[in-house]
């Protein structure tokens, strides 16, 4: 996001523009009038809004997506002959991922590297310790779960018919699996499932972001009931919603198993489904189910300590 270190009239009528206010509801988003908005306008960089004014103007450029943020540096190059001008700069943000995915050798699935340390999560942004780990990229998909079920002759999940998975299902993540087929599935593949911690941390990173791809709320970035795609998505297709360590479908398609207990026979799911409101898809929401429930919007994916990686 783009910081500004001093407003002034520039800088408010480029943010207007970008964030596409009218004169009327812009000032009433600042609690001023639209005499002293045109006033600030048309006085250009000459003029300076009072210090209360001027955090009400961060307000609402922090508040802004990320469209609208090009949009503001965009209109002041502009303005300024292709130079943004000297009080508007952008935070360098170093990247958290640090090391590429590797591969588990027991089920092939590509898993991204957490290291460890405190995250914010929670509803409350709280700080929270978590040990180093490794996580699952994507979901597990129908084609892992029909290599486990042909290796182990686990039952398949009630969807496949024949007890065959369907080839046009094969990248999309398996449903209609109890926490149990989850956490035998993991057995199997040498890892288990991740805590409703790790895997919060997985999805937010540490400095407390909303979504993973940070805090612009845009349903296009997930498949949830806002997409009107009414049924699960390959695991790999929204690149954009990936959270800082690569992972992808923190956000939206199936619902996933924790290892986490809440009472005696239920579990933490996290990260909505393709059946939920945008508004339920935040990694830090809470919600559980019996362990015996099997749905079509509710998968999972494993978690491994590095110690336990097999020797490739």
């Amino acid at each position: 996001m783009p910081l500004v270190t001093l407003w002034t009239g520039r800088e408010v009528k480029a943010l207007r523009a970008a964030t596409r206010y009218t004169l009327e509801a812009f000032a009433a988003r600042l609690g001023v009038t639209e005499r002293m908005v045109s006033k600030w306008e048309s006085g250009g960089a000459a003029i300076q809004p009072r210090m209360s004014n001027q955090a009400a103007l961060d307000h609402i450029l922090a508040q802004s997506d990320a469209d609208a943020h090009g949009r503001f540096i965009g209109l002041l190059e502009t303005e300024s002959g292709g130079k943004t001008p000297a009080q508007i700069t952008e935070p360098q943000v170093a990247p958290i991922l640090a090391t590429e995915p590797v591969r588990h050798p027991a089920d092939g699935k590509a898993m991204a590297a957490v290291p460890e340390g405190i995250f914010l999560g929670g509803s409350a942004d709280e700080p929270i310790w978590v040990d180093a780990f490794l996580i699952d990229v994507c979901p597990v998909t129908n084609a892992d779960f029909a290599r486990f079920c042909a290796a182990t002759g686990h039952t398949p999940p009630r969807h496949w018919e024949g007890k065959r998975c369907p080839r046009s299902l094969y990248d999309h993540p398996v449903v209609w699996v109890t926490w149990d087929d989850a956490s035998a599935y993991a057995a199997w593949a040498g890892k288990r499932l991740p805590s409703a911690e790790e895997w919060e941390k997985a999805a937010r990173g540490t400095a407390g972001d909303i979504y993973p791809w940070g805090r612009q709320q845009t349903a296009a970035k997930c498949n949830v009931r806002e997409s009107r795609i009414g049924t699960t998505t390959p695991v790999s297709r929204y690149h954009s919603g990936a959270s800082p360590y690569g992972v992808y479908d923190m956000c939206g398609n199936v619902w996933e198993w924790s290892s986490t207990a809440t009472i005696s026979g239920r579990y933490e799911l996290k990260g909505s489904a393709f059946t939920s409101p945008f508004f339920r898809c935040t990694p830090s929401a809470y919600n559980d189910a019996d362990k015996d429930m099997a749905d079509d919007d509710t998968g999972f994916r494993c978690a491994a300590a590095p110690a336990d990686m097999p020797a490739q």
